[in-house]
């Protein structure tokens, strides 16, 4: 079975960072221009929460709040599960579903904030899995669909 490591492995080194007093405007620029859900929230080299599209909707947009005035520490969230770099991509599945998140945050041995495993690596890793998850037709008809030019 995979590992969180094996996970981190296959992604690029964490680039989508911001500093918590960032103004939600430019985090929502930023957020475009890496083409991510979400960013990493870092004080210097100390995590502090992850800003995604949903604090976006649900802590500023429904909260009456303004892009312009609001920080990224006021919407951000903070309080994620927690994973270790030996920890199977199967706990990781189960983690997930019992907390609702679409984010894990991944520690090393020695405590220091290493990465985050979403919801889409982990779709990745049982599609490219895909002979472990599902009948093998299934899976290939489900990969080779293309969907360009379709709005759902």
């Amino acid at each position: 079975m995979k590992t969180v490591q094996d996970i981190l492995n296959s992604k690029q080194k964490v680039f989508n960072t911001i500093g918590p007093d960032t103004l939600v405007i430019d985090a929502l620029v930023q957020l475009n221009s890496v083409n991510l859900s979400y960013l990493i929230v870092m004080d210097g080299d100390r995590y502090k929460g992850i800003f995604s599209e949903r604090d976006y909707t649900r802590n500023v947009i429904l909260k009456g709040r303004s892009s312009n005035s609001t920080t990224v520490k006021e919407a951000m969230t903070v309080d994620l599960p927690m994973v270790t770099l030996s920890d199977s991509a199967e706990s990781c599945i189960r983690l997930m579903n019992a907390h609702k998140a679409r984010y894990l945050l991944v520690y090393d041995n020695e405590q220091r904030f290493t990465g985050v495993v979403t919801i889409h690596d982990i779709l990745r890793l049982v599609l490219s899995s895909k002979e472990d998850f599902f009948e093998h037709s299934m899976a290939g008809s489900l990969l080779e669909d293309d969907e360009s030019g379709r709005i759902f």
